[in-house]
């Protein structure tokens, strides 16, 4: 089959971006063709993909959405293909992977009720019911269990549409035989001495992701513990705002800030506890990647991933409402303490051994090509 799939922007560090190549790659080891449609791409073309950048500009997001929504449906009616597959909420879908947790319900219950009233939130409502909606016909994979019930609250979604999916943590991330090798190598690399801690949280998106929650949390630990600790934190986002505030709160020598890269394995080999304070996070797929390098974690109970890390019992999870000084407090017990956080890192081994948190793509592709759909 000729598969479409459709997302707003791919670079190789994002969650959604890294899900949507394992899922394509699947299909295509399956034998299918795989075109791609886009209106931003940075990074190289897989080979055999055909990588379609849509030429669309405006000053707004929720405008470029809709120029691009024309321009695909136009192309896909002059060169039409089996299924499309989007990983973004748009119209026209066959499957909808659903990396974005229910806007409609962010809208009702996190925003002012004047803000139904703009032009964006129509856009973004309408995009979301053109999957949700019972008359759709999409079939949506589901990543986060906690998000269902609220689609079907606010869309009536028949419950047969939804395909709920384990994770899908490559591989690659999991902790190798000479993990301590590389744990020992990087933290010379980065000059770490024996009694010096490293924090690392990693994720685009600093401000969603609790940067700033994290740089209160290391600036509050006691003095002897901040003074030999250190924050390296990842991601594609404009740091100019946390580096104001890492100087603010007198952080500037212990904190480092870098951008997305391919060699997450070994921050979180090297590390001694991710942190991931986040406001809100449909899932939070690093924080399976660091179970699965026997890396602790600390993490808000928001992250629909979160409850991995309490069944493997590899760290602690903030209950909401979140409470800053909570995390302070928290973060400075689980850095105070080298053999509780032994303890959780042979957790996250053991539990990385036994569950499944690697079939995802197998099963996204399974319901994107079953012959049901055709």
């Amino acid at each position: 089959m000729q598969l479409a799939f459709v997302l707003y922007k791919y670079f190789p560090f994002g969650g959604l971006q890294r899900d949507f190549m394992r899922i394509a790659l699947e299909c295509q080891a399956r034998g299918h063709a795989i075109r791609v449609y886009t209106p931003i791409w940075e990074g190289e073309n897989p080979a055999g993909f055909d990588v379609r950048v849509a030429p669309v500009r405006a000053l707004f997001n929720h405008r470029r959405n809709e120029k691009f929504s024309a321009w695909l449906q136009a192309d896909l009616k002059r060169d039409p293909v089996d299924r499309v597959i989007g990983f973004n909420k748009m119209p026209g879908l066959d499957v909808y992977y659903a990396a974005d947790g229910c806007f409609e319900d962010k809208a009702q219950t996190l925003r002012n009720p004047i803000y139904r009233r703009w032009g964006r939130y129509k856009h973004f409502a309408d995009y979301e019911r053109a999957v949700f909606a019972p008359e759709s016909k999409t079939e949506i994979l589901m990543i986060s269990e906690v998000q269902q019930p609220l689609f079907v609250k606010h869309y009536k979604t028949p419950l047969q549409r939804f395909h709920l999916l384990s994770p899908g943590i490559a591989q690659d991330r999991r902790a190798p035989d000479n993990a301590a090798e590389i744990r020992a190598e990087f933290r010379r690399e980065f000059k770490l001495s024996d009694d010096e801690l490293l924090l690392v949280q990693i994720g685009s998106g600093f401000k969603t992701k609790g940067l700033d929650r994290s740089l209160k949390a290391l600036a509050s630990l006691p003095s002897e513990l901040r003074k030999r600790t250190r924050l390296i934190a990842i991601g594609q986002d404009d740091p100019r705002p946390f580096l104001q505030q890492v100087k603010a709160l007198g952080l500037s020598d212990q904190v480092q800030i870098l951008k997305g890269r391919s060699d997450i394995p070994r921050f979180l080999l090297g590390a001694d506890l991710l942190i991931h304070p986040a406001y809100n996070e449909n899932t939070g797929t690093v924080l399976l990647e660091a179970l699965v390098s026997g890396l602790p974690v600390l993490v808000t109970d928001v992250c629909g991933y979160a409850h991995y890390i309490a069944d493997a019992d590899c760290g602690r999870v903030l209950p909401s409402p979140f409470e800053q000084g909570q995390l302070n407090r928290t973060l400075a017990d689980m850095l105070a303490d080298p053999e509780r956080r032994a303890f959780w890192g042979r957790n996250a081994l053991a539990y990385a051994d036994s569950a499944d948190l690697y079939s995802m793509p197998k099963k996204a592709a399974d319901v994107i090509l079953a012959e049901s759909r055709a």
